[in-house]
């Protein structure tokens, strides 16, 4: 039997006409002239868009090119494969003012694969940001420009948070959506919601790959982030190859695991209607935050690298360059922007400003409304502090009683929640051992996320980026994160982002040294003092007693454009006179001295929970005739901001006989102590025993201080 043709349209119109297989011929009538008419207008409309959105997109990926190739460095295959995802989010959904790029209510974005950063920068130009000139786009990479080899929010306006590190950006932003979502709570009222905002973020299969990103994941899904929309760049390349070789998980299907909302664009290079259904699909979910799948080429339009590990971290070349201009139809001079392409892009400097005029104009209703709840509002989008906070902190005598610092920290903590409105975080499942439960609040939680206890659960490295997230979403919001100080080993990349990008959290670590006892090595730390002390930009501090503690956090909490980490001891130790809050400040200070004429015998140099040893020691030195001074060197980088007069008043050159007591190792004491000094110290692991013995068997002892001293 023969198959049947397929019929035409016409066709069928003829035989449906009743005059055999001869179609009906009349004269089209006037309103079939106009609606042709129309729709060929339309159509050409239809066609002059698609055409200035290819031509847009040819912009975002040629500025990257050829940023990179002038830097001869850089990584151009991720911006010519993201080119057109991102000129439909930032184009048609991603809210902000170019003019102010610190707008309390805009949009946040995040670039996880931070590599690609040249798409973020043609977007920030394109946009109108005053931080990204054309010059700065052609100083790519350079020393100095605004540009830097991966996204720096210190250095760029319109950049969110620092990355590079694969899969930091991403907890990042988790980050920040916990803070929109818990300052809506807060703030927010029926009539006047003003806390409002989306966070995007653009991962990469490296982001993935990242056992940070499955932390940070597994959380946002827990605390039903819905404002957090995540785009996966699926283009199947890493720097070794092909993702095969190493990567061949269903991301979707660990995604949905993890409690989110999926969607799968499957054609990224050119499927605008498709991204932009997806977004719509994923703002409309409020419940769950959404992973969207985008699968793209890496180096789109590149005839002989598209596709290949070879245009992921290296420039074109000058040959491959022309061959993508002429694949591309894109025949202009390098870092051209086309005349259309400026004016379409213009319009986001007005709609930015009206957005923002918009959002002020409301602020002023809502102050009006609830007085009380817009001044800490205001207080944590400008961070200033309420007028004498730092009163809150307790203070000690020397005849208050004995007791651990993680204990006195967890006074600090509860006190400084009462008066500071943006003072919130938690502890990586230690809560009841690191001693940071705020008691006057509840967890925040998917359905209580107006509460400000964070719990992170056994997720350290996730919870240092979530953390850095929260502290650069407002300079008023100061997270604070706990666990084991020898576990800082297992977050050290978000503290490190920490302190470059200046996010100001408070790190609570304790279990500080040998003294946590029966533990053993494992979770006795002995080089992670000297270890962050020597990383740049951060605090480390160590104290002794409850004014040290005090003095601590005060430090720490005026201190917002770097981190603190507080070291705290299991351990009781006693409130030792002459410890003062205001000593902190200084990093090191006297505490004890009989001698005169800034002249003493010897120095005993003490922090944390060995101070108490180096005072008993010098007052038994005392006892035998000794002048002896003894210093609290409870932060280094304190300490060496101070002037030399001051350092020279606590350390006079002059005398030379010296003692360092640390429970950690003794490399870099020689700074202090000097060629003629004595450290004592542990350059060993540690041992499982109680901790007096463990002390004993070391030499952390008053007798070993004493008989160290006269051996000098």
């Amino acid at each position: 039997m023969a198959t049947q043709a397929p019929t035409s349209p016409a066709a069928a119109a003829a035989r449906t006409s009743g005059r055999g297989s001869l179609p009906i011929l009349r004269r089209p009538s006037t309103r079939d002239q106009l609606a042709v008419g129309r729709s060929a207008t339309a159509l050409r409309a239809q066609a002059a868009a698609a055409e200035a959105v290819e031509q847009s997109v040819n912009t975002i990926r040629f500025l990257a090119v050829d940023a990179v190739e002038k830097a001869k460095s850089g990584h151009p295959g991720l911006p010519m494969g993201c080119a057109p995802l991102c000129h439909v989010l930032f184009d048609e959904f991603l809210r902000f003012n170019p003019k102010n790029p610190y707008w309390f209510d805009r949009d946040r974005f995040v670039l996880s694969a931070g590599h690609g950063c040249m798409l973020q920068y043609a977007l920030l130009h394109l946009a109108g940001y005053d931080s990204v000139t054309m010059d700065d786009l052609k100083a790519f990479r350079q020393w100095g420009s605004r540009t830097p080899g991966h996204p720096e929010n210190f250095e760029t306006p319109g950049v969110e948070v620092t990355t590079g590190p694969l899969g930091q950006g991403f907890a990042n932003a988790v980050g920040l959506a916990l803070a929109e979502k818990h300052l809506a709570a807060r703030f927010n009222k029926p009539d006047l919601k003003i806390v409002d905002h989306y966070t995007y973020v653009i991962l990469g299969d490296g982001c993935q790959m990242e056992g940070v990103s499955n932390e940070a994941s597994s959380l946002a899904g827990h605390w039903g982030l819905g404002k957090l929309i995540a785009f996966y760049d699926d283009n199947h390349i890493s720097i070794d190859g092909s993702t095969n070789i190493a990567f061949t998980e269903d991301v979707l299907a660990r995604y949905e695991a993890l409690g989110w909302h999926t969607i799968w664009v499957k054609n990224g290079n050119t499927g605008y209607d498709d991204i932009r259904a997806a977004i719509k699909e994923a703002k409309a979910v409020k419940d769950k935050p959404t992973l969207i799948k985008v699968t793209t080429t890496i180096g789109y339009g590149s005839p002989n690298k598209a596709n290949t590990y070879s245009v992921h971290g290296s420039a074109l070349g000058s040959k491959e360059v022309e061959a993508t201009r002429n694949n591309l139809s894109w025949l202009h001079e390098p870092f051209h922007v086309p005349d259309e392409v400026k004016r379409h892009w213009s319009h986001h400097i007005d709609e930015g400003a009206s957005l923002e005029a918009e959002w002020n104009k409301k602020f002023v209703e809502y102050e009006k409304k609830y007085h009380q709840e817009a001044a800490e509002l205001k207080s944590i989008i400008s961070g200033e502090l309420p007028s004498w906070w730092d009163n809150a902190l307790p203070a000690y005598t020397p005849e208050s009683p004995a007791d651990a610092t993680r204990n006195l920290s967890q006074q600090c903590l509860n006190s400084l929640a009462k008066v500071i409105p943006g003072f919130l975080g938690g502890s990586a499942d230690l809560a009841t051992s690191n001693m940071t439960l705020l008691k006057m609040f509840g967890d925040f939680q998917k359905d209580t996320p107006e509460e400000r206890n964070i719990r992170f659960g056994v997720r350290e490295h996730a919870m240092g980026a979530i953390s850095n997230g929260i502290a650069l979403h407002s300079p008023g919001l100061i997270p604070y994160c706990a666990t084991f100080f020898v576990f800082t080993d297992y977050m050290r990349a978000a503290i490190r982002l920490s302190a470059l990008c200046g996010s100001g959290v408070i790190f609570v670590m304790t279990h500080d040294s040998i003294g946590l006892g029966e533990d053993g090595p494992t979770h006795q730390p002995v080089e992670q003092l000297f270890s962050l002390r020597a990383m740049p930009n951060i605090l480390m501090l160590r104290p002794a007693d409850g004014n040290e503690t005090s003095g601590a956090y005060k430090i720490a909490i005026l201190n917002r454009q770097r981190p603190s980490v507080l070291a705290l001891s299991r351990q009781k130790l006693q409130q030792l006179k002459g410890t003062s809050i205001e000593g902190v400040a200084k990093g090191g200070y006297i505490i004890s001295d009989n001698s005169t004429g800034n002249k003493p015998d010897l120095i005993l140099i003490g922090t944390g929970s060995e101070l108490e040893i180096v005072e008993k020691a010098a007052d038994e030195l005392r006892k035998e005739g000794k002048t002896v001074r003894v210093v609290s060197l409870v932060c280094w980088e304190l300490f060496e901001e101070q002037p030399e007069e001051y350092k020279e008043s606590v350390f006079p050159s002059e005398v030379t006989s010296r003692i360092s007591v640390e429970a950690g190792v003794t490399f870099g004491w020689e700074k202090y102590i000097g060629e003629k000094g004595k450290a004592i110290g542990v350059d060993r692991f540690g041992s499982s025993a109680p901790a007096g013995k463990i002390y004993k068997e070391l030499g952390l002892t008053v007798e070993n201080v004493i008989a160290t001293a006269k051996s000098l």
